[in-house]
């Protein structure tokens, strides 16, 4: 199966962490990161979810919920031992090297990142890709259409629990117009026009 580390940036989203969960839950690929990319996301969620106006207890407490899941659920997915590789790759920020580090240890394909500059060809190890998360998810998505739209209809019903229901359809739009997924919502609503 094929291997994708999904650096802090592409997992903050919450719909686009939540698609991408969702695709690795369908068996399309396998998630991986590490604990330096989980303590960093803690971070920027409490963060955001301040910003939303929660109060930081329970923002905090959302944040650690929300990376207990992601543990229990991807309980393959932390990379151990990568903390001997970082700063060998010369990156332009050095506070990116552990991500780099954390792929080859955990046999990555790819990293998945929206910050493409910030991981330079030239300092990657040979076989280690770098996309964005629209041209992972469609590459993904194209695997096995029907399959991932399998995943939209466990989000949208997951939504419904949240008491926001969504329906599959309104998930493709939001892919599409937050996050420049138009591809995959084209591919997915092609497979299930009736």
């Amino acid at each position: 199966m094929f291997i994708a580390l999904l650096d802090t940036c592409v997992l903050w989203p919450s719909v686009q962490r939540d698609f991408l969960l969702s695709l690795s839950f369908e068996q399309l690929y396998r998630p991986i990161w590490s604990s330096a990319i989980l303590e960093e996301l803690e971070f920027e969620e409490t963060k955001k979810l301040v910003e939303r106006g929660a109060n930081e207890d329970e923002a905090a407490a959302r944040a650690r919920r929300l990376i207990e899941q992601m543990t229990t659920h991807f309980s393959d997915s932390l990379v151990d031992g990568w903390e001997g590789l970082e700063g060998s790759y010369g990156l332009p920020d050095e506070d990116d090297e552990h991500v780099v580090a954390a792929a080859v240890v955990g046999n990555a394909g790819a990293i998945v990142t929206a910050n493409l500059k910030d991981f330079p060809a030239t300092c990657l190890p040979a076989g280690l890709d770098v996309v964005s998360p629209a041209d992972f998810a469609f590459n993904t998505v194209s695997l096995d259409p029907l399959v991932a739209w399998r995943a939209i209809d466990l989000m949208a019903a997951r939504s419904g629990r949240r008491g926001r229901q969504r329906s599959g359809y309104q998930i493709l739009d939001d892919l599409e117009a937050r996050y420049t997924m138009g591809e995959v919502a084209d591919l997915l609503r092609v497979t299930i026009r009736p």
